[in-house]
């Protein structure tokens, strides 16, 4: 079983397992703290999506720090029974985890988010996809995180708040204009 910490807020320094799968690869740490940075340090009240969650480090990093609703997507049975162990190991009663594909989940949800973390298997060619249908599942000022091993080429109606990259990953924080 291999291992990440949880970076901060209310869970800092406890530890999640997850199973070796094939794509499934936690953002690091060093990304995680940028990310948290830009978002503030706390996401008290704030509803989270974590699609594609994978080892959940996003997610369970978003319910540590005060999110009042953190969402998990994972479709991989084995990272799917992590996921559940894991969120019954820290008692997050405010998470809840869907073993569905990212893409079939958000298509049928139709709750509306302030974060979705957007982390997707590299080369599955979703993110253009999920682009098109996330301005319908975000609330007003809502924003999306999206991490690809490429450069992300962001469409209109989104503008790019923030971006970086750290080694073969690439990650921006996405908004949605304000003329649209």
């Amino acid at each position: 079983m291999n291992k990440v910490r949880i970076i901060g807020g209310d869970m800092r320094s406890r530890v999640i397992g997850f199973p070796d799968a094939q794509g499934l690869r936690p953002t690091p740490d060093r990304v995680r703290e940028t990310l948290f940075n830009w978002l503030g340090q706390t996401l008290y009240g704030r509803s989270c999506l974590d699609l594609f969650a994978g080892s959940g480090a996003l997610g369970f990093e978003a319910a540590s720090r005060g999110a009042e609703q953190v969402v998990m997507a994972e479709k991989n049975p084995a990272a799917f029974r992590a996921l559940q162990e894991n969120l019954k190991k820290l008692g997050c009663m405010n998470v809840s985890v869907h073993c569905r594909d990212g893409l079939e989940f958000v298509s049928s949800d139709a709750q509306k988010y302030d974060v979705i973390f957007l982390d997707p298997p590299f080369r599955s060619g979703y993110l253009p996809r999920l682009l098109e249908i996330l301005p319908q599942r975000l609330n007003d000022n809502g924003v999306v995180y999206a991490e690809s091993g490429a450069a992300i080429d962001v469409p209109l109606p989104w503008q790019v708040l923030k971006s970086g990259k750290a080694g073969q990953v690439h990650f921006k924080l996405l908004g949605l204009s304000e003329n649209d």
